[in-house]
């Protein structure tokens, strides 16, 4: 079969490549993701593999020389590959090869070998097949296994006996269940038994490349399909077990709760259909975290998960530790949506006063829209009729909570009066006097006794400084 390259656009980079290649008498092919992509037609890539059974630097750089003289090439002698920028392509060349593993690492011994051994090599059959540069049969695609029909099928299927793949390699699991999630496909039957039973083996993949590809997962359309494959095929439990802790439903005396793990996976995919921002799709992930170890059954009341909020968001550092996950901003981003998630909610059943919309308003600051945009994801229920009145009493409150910025203006407010202020007043130097009278101002502009406003401020922490025995020494500002 022969695919045509005419009118891609990539196809004078291909021409050049081609005649280098038969100048140098190499023989050369594309590989991999982008003759995939092309196949599906999907959008352009942001890079291209190219693969030659003989000395993949040596042609590397030869086709940099032959484009432009001063480019710079970035060579990996280990694994015999090379790599430079063009335009806005980054494209790797490879000799072929043939690879080994050993049992305790998934870095293989590599040896020189045909296009067939290295595509044999490969992790699944849609990312086997080869696309001919060489002069004689250019655009020939050749596919000794299969993949341009399961790529038809939309199956995810490995080249040679799953369980020796996923043993060799076994970040090539979590490969495999990205690839299902995100293009839709079904994993072969033999391939995802093999996951289960080569799951142990994720051991010995480093945290990092596992969450490259576990935020793959949750940057999909759908997460839940990634999330539930790898639950099913006990992946998770090496990843996340404090997720599968939350799966299941009890039962006393008739009473049940929700199974909290697939709420959870249905709020992700909420979420999803209205955010591409990663963290919060994570914080919508771990929103309910706490619920397995505050589950308690309580006679007369039932099922109660009293402060799993809370005990949620303490969970999370040492989980992203854990993960290799960044410790900085987005961490602390995370733990305040999953300790603020139940905040709207309780106002909504309490009618929502003025001081507990400040508070909020206050507590949540620049990140009140995602903590709403979680809120929503949260509502879960098939009931059309609750649905729709839980919706519009967010609304209700998103509304009150509008007319309270625009009023007391309390989102991420600096207090009127500063601690060097206070001091001038008072004579004080730095001490805990100025911190309570700072605390004092913030307390009463949330609960509403005065307004965000200096001159107030300044009458009420003189009036305060009585109480505490300070006298003004300085009567005007």
């Amino acid at each position: 079969m022969i695919i045509s390259l005419t009118q891609n656009k990539n196809f004078k980079l291909f021409k050049i490549i081609s005649e280098v290649a038969s100048r140098n008498g190499q023989s050369v092919y594309a590989v991999g993701g982008f003759v995939r992509d092309l196949l599906m037609k999907r959008k352009a890539p942001t890079d291209i593999d190219f693969v030659t059974e003989s000395n993949g630097i040596a042609l590397a750089e030869s086709v940099a020389k032959e484009m432009d003289p001063t480019t710079k090439v970035s060579i990996f002698k280990t694994y015999g590959t090379a790599m430079f920028r063009y335009k806005d392509l980054d494209l790797e060349f490879v000799g072929a090869r043939k690879e080994s593993y050993s049992e305790d690492s998934r870095k293989p011994s590599v040896e020189t070998g045909t296009l067939e051994d290295d595509q044999k090599r490969r992790d699944f059959t849609i990312n086997a097949m080869a696309i001919s540069l060489n002069k004689e049969n250019f655009g020939e695609l050749i596919d000794p296994f299969d993949g341009l029909q399961d790529l038809k099928k939309k199956i995810i299927r490995t080249p040679q006996n799953p369980h020796q793949t996923y043993s060799d390699d076994p970040l090539r699991m979590m490969r495999a269940i990205r690839f299902a999630t995100t293009l839709d496909f079904k994993i072969e039957e033999n391939s995802l038994k093999a996951i289960k039973d080569e799951a142990e083996r994720l051991k010995i993949v480093s945290m990092e490349r596992i969450m490259v590809e576990f935020n793959k997962i949750m940057l999909s359309e759908k997460p839940s399909k990634g999330l539930k494959l790898l639950e099913e095929t006990s992946l998770l439990q090496y990843i996340l077990p404090e997720l599968t802790a939350l799966k299941g439903i009890e039962d006393i005396d008739g009473q049940t709760h929700k199974d909290n793990f697939y709420h959870t996976l249905e709020v992700v995919d909420n979420i999803s259909k209205t955010t591409d921002k990663l963290w919060l799709r994570w914080a919508a992930l771990l929103h309910d975290i706490g619920k397995a170890p505050t589950k308690k059954f309580v006679n007369g009341i039932g099922w109660t998960f009293h402060g799993h909020e809370f005990l949620g968001s303490k969970m999370i550092k040492s989980i992203f530790k854990r993960l290799k996950l960044p410790l900085g901003q987005e961490l602390r981003y995370v733990e305040k949506l999953v300790r603020m998630h139940a905040r709207p909610i309780a106002l909504i059943t309490d009618e929502a006063s003025d001081s507990a919309l400040r508070r909020l308003l206050f507590d949540s600051g620049e990140d009140l829209e995602d903590l709403f945009t979680l809120c929503k994801a949260d509502i879960t229920t098939k009931n059309y009729s609750k649905q729709t009145k839980f919706k519009q009493n967010f609304e209700y409150v998103a509304t009150k909570i509008k007319e309270v910025e625009e009023k007391d203006q309390v989102r991420n407010f600096q207090p009127p009066i500063s601690g060097e202020e206070i001091m001038l007043l008072f004579g004080l130097n730095p001490g805990r006097k100025i911190g309570i009278l700072k605390e004092k101002v913030k307390e009463a502009i949330l609960e509403g006794e005065i307004q965000n406003d200096k001159t107030e401020a300044r009458e009420f922490v003189i009036n305060e400084a009585e109480k505490l025995g300070l006298e003004v020494k300085i009567k005007n500002e």
